[in-house]
């Protein structure tokens, strides 16, 4: 995989997927918290989809996370710097617009990124829903991102709650590595997005049986012109749907053939 120095000097690691041609936008995809993009969206089809679709898939590990590194101190993170990253890549890449999606973590990071850079011309977000709205970022009503890094780290199982039991497994899954992990956690902030900003055509997906993302509606209708998709599974499980991935090929091919806006009128 290569890797590129980010703007504060980080190494983070990329994919690119060559398309066919079809579509002139490439799709940047941003993961979730303790994943990465082979758990995120190779792994469930994602970025399969995409490339039957005609798309150029890129695919950013983000700062703490898969092949990119993993500094432990708490001020390497957070939301905002985050979303410099995925900047800094269309920087490196050269691209001067893409169409970006985000999944959980990834998806307040995507959201981030569309208020403020312009080379974003589509938008889809996974896992998130009232939450942003409400707190700007994760839903703290189900666990708190103090909890979950307190849950990574303890030893004993039966020590943690049971919203976070999820992220321990899937820290198991992809051999992360807890303390950069804990530190991503409690560095994040939840700044208030400007969703008023967010000004693309933009996808809101979201699991019906996801508690981190209650009330997707509600996201949506804080930014114009959003199209909602509700699709089987949790937040663990609602990625790797074929609705979810149906849902968002479809999305991005129909934002590429040159739409500007979404109307009431449109098949989105």
């Amino acid at each position: 995989m290569p890797t590129f120095t980010s703007f504060d000097g980080l190494q983070l690691s990329y994919t690119v997927w060559e398309g066919d041609g079809r579509h002139r936008r490439p799709v940047l995809l941003q993961h979730g918290f303790a994943a990465d993009s082979q758990a995120n969206w190779v792994g469930p089809g994602v970025v399969e989809a995409l490339l039957d679709s005609g798309f150029t898939v890129v695919a950013l590990d983000a700062r703490g996370h898969g092949g990119s590194e993993k500094p432990h101190e708490e001020s390497r993170y957070g939301e905002e710097t985050m979303a410099r990253d995925v900047s800094a890549l269309l920087d490196e890449l050269g691209y001067d617009e893409v169409s970006l999606a985000g999944y959980s973590l990834g998806a307040i990071v995507a959201l981030s990124v569309a208020a403020n850079d312009p080379r974003v011309r589509c938008l889809a977000t996974g896992g998130v829903g009232s939450g942003v709205v409400d707190f700007g970022g994760v839903d703290v009503r189900v666990v708190s991102p103090e909890q979950v890094a307190d849950g990574l780290l303890v030893e004993d199982r039966a020590d943690v709650p049971a919203a976070v039991l999820p992220f321990r497994r899937l820290v198991r899954r992809t051999g992360g590595d807890v303390e950069a992990l804990a530190a991503v956690l409690r560095s994040m902030r939840s700044p208030r997005i400007d969703l008023s900003a967010v000004t693309v055509p933009t996808l809101v997906l979201a699991g019906e049986s996801d508690r981190l993302a209650t009330e997707p509606e509600r996201l949506a209708a804080a930014i114009a012109g959003a199209r909602l998709v509700r699709v089987p599974g949790d937040h663990m499980t609602a990625v790797a749907d074929p609705a979810f991935v149906a849902a968002l090929a479809g999305f991005f091919a129909y934002s590429d053939t040159g739409e500007t806006r979404l109307t009431i009128s449109s098949p989105w």
